[in-house]
């Protein structure tokens, strides 16, 4: 029985890979021919051609004299220098899996070449010709880096440069997807009965205040000039930050863990929950490269800098996990609590490139299962991802109302209005340069929480989550040898909060209520 059994799982995976080949060689080509359609489309409605990261990579010299901008390719990344000021630099980190995505066909030539040039006969040839591992770094500018970055700074070197338009064509126009305020993210907050709160949206005649009561948020608008920091505070011993994962908005938490914390623990905390940038009610700015650095800004800029945070805990799930050490690192001192939920952590065998493997790792172009077909379509295929997005987020209003409709208003939608409500340029470049650029990142966030804070750490993950291995905790674990990892039995990606908020909820009390030596 053993036997016939591992003969058919056998079986399974070889009809897998033959039928993954067939499929992903036919979406290759289909990659090519979509390049070629929203050229043509861009050029069209906006009057202008729009880059790729199917072109070519141009000369260092003539892009970086256009648009005060380098790009400095490295084995794993690369390095967008950023000159904002004359006297200031930013450094930014910007994953070369954006770019450097092999069809399926040349990654079948290049393993065959590989095979053939380790035979004995072609080895010491292959060797000689290979370039030496450790050779100067390459100056390269890729074309729709430079051409994000002259959106975004505005000028060219012949004077002004027209930003690209925001929303695209190909992207939602509604108001959700489009706030006013383009400064700050969208931030749910739920603070102690008795105090206000400033939400952060706002529009020239009006600003937005949250007057939270019990459980639920009011809106109150109110005539007047927008203004700085919040009320609350004083009344608060510390907050609780929110941060939600890939595709995904404020309300998969808003919808199933807030709702459940106690009277008592909301009656001491502040509970802030957050839309990233490009995702939800927040700003989707069609010239933002996405990078970790943009998105911890904002959250700083919308939350902690906003509302007087000094002392608060994190609670994120996914993506939002590898934001959350960064923050954690960024702010060692204020950090009481780390919990992670389905972390995206892949330890990067040696040898390893690890933005390429974090990429195979996660998209590993397998129809089976779904998910992993998914994933693929949405790493490997920026055109026919965009096309995705056309169908389902361009039109993401058509098809709530459909469902709707479909379920006579009985189930609730907020995991559809996180899924839908974002720009395919955010989730594009937040997908390569967060999941896959972050790959050394990682590593280096975890050592510095493991050796010099003190928060408690704690990590949960479903045991059926078949996007991320429970594997990706206890490698968190192995580096964060305090760390508790607790693995739920029957839950998944989603499940691990949708369906368990109520015993979630009451956790993470448990952990916002442990004494802790402080850090310093």
């Amino acid at each position: 029985m053993a036997a016939a059994r591992s003969a058919l799982a056998c079986a399974g995976r070889a009809a897998n890979e033959a039928v993954s080949f067939v499929v992903f060689m036919v979406l290759d080509v289909l990659e090519v021919l979509l390049c070629v359609v929203y050229k043509v489309a861009d050029y069209m409605v906006e009057g202008a051609w729009r880059p790729c990261y199917c072109s070519r990579s141009s000369s260092a010299s003539a892009a970086g004299a256009a648009t005060g901008k380098i790009v400095v390719s490295e084995r794993g990344g690369s390095k967008v220098v950023s000159m904002l000021s004359a006297t200031r630099l930013h450094l930014e980190d910007i994953s070369d899996t954006l770019y450097t995505r092999p069809s399926l066909l040349a990654c079948a030539c290049a393993a065959a070449a590989s095979a053939s040039s380790s035979s004995p006969r072609l080895g010491g040839a292959a060797r000689a010709a290979a370039p030496a591992s450790g050779s100067t770094t390459a100056l390269t500018v890729h074309s729709a880096i430079v051409q994000m970055l002259r959106g975004k700074v505005g000028v060219d070197g012949g004077g002004k440069h027209r930003p690209y338009p925001s929303p695209r064509w190909s992207d939602c126009h509604c108001a959700n997807c489009n706030p006013a305020d383009t400064d700050r993210l969208f931030v749910h907050v739920e603070a102690p009965p008795g105090t206000f709160h400033v939400a952060v949206f706002r529009s020239s005649t009006f600003q937005a205040t949250y007057v939270p009561h019990r459980v639920h948020c009011w809106l109150v608008l109110l005539p007047g000039p927008a203004f700085g920091t919040a009320d609350g505070a004083a009344a608060a011993e510390e907050d609780v930050l929110f941060i939600h994962g890939f595709i995904s908005s404020s309300g998969f938490w808003t919808e199933t863990v807030l709702p459940n914390v106690s009277r008592e623990a909301r009656a001491r905390r502040r509970l802030f929950a957050v839309d990233l940038l490009g995702f939800g009610r927040s700003p989707k700015p069609a010239d933002s490269l996405y990078t970790l650095r943009e998105h911890v800004e904002m959250i700083e800029r919308s939350v902690i800098d906003r509302h007087g945070v000094r002392s608060f805990h994190i609670v994120a799930h996914s993506l939002g996990s590898i934001l959350a050490l960064a923050l954690a690192v960024k702010y060692p001192a204020a950090v009481k609590s780390l919990t992670l939920v389905a972390p995206p952590y892949f330890p990067v065998p040696r040898g390893e490139v690890g933005t390429q493997y974090v990429l195979r790792t996660v998209a590993p172009r397998r129809v089976w299962p779904t998910i992993a077909f998914g994933a693929s379509v949405a790493c490997w295929y920026e055109h026919l991802s965009r096309t995705v997005s056309i169908v389902l987020c361009k039109h993401h209003r058509l098809w709530e109302l459909a469902f709707r409709v479909f379920t006579l208003y009985r189930v609730r939608t907020y995991l559809m209005d996180g899924f839908f409500c974002h720009t395919h340029i955010a989730s594009w470049h937040t997908l390569h340069n967060i999941i896959c650029g972050s790959a050394g990142k990682i590593d280096e966030c975890l050592e510095i929480v493991r050796d010099q804070l003190t928060c408690d750490v704690t990590v949960y993950h479903g045991r059926d989550d078949e996007l991320l291995p429970v594997q990706c905790s206890y490698a968190v674990k192995s580096k964060i040898p305090r760390a508790e990892v607790k693995v739920i039995d029957g839950k998944d990606h989603v499940t691990i909060v949708v369906g368990r908020q109520k015993d979630l909820a009451r956790e993470l009390e448990e952990i916002w209520d442990r004494k802790r030596p402080s850090n310093t």
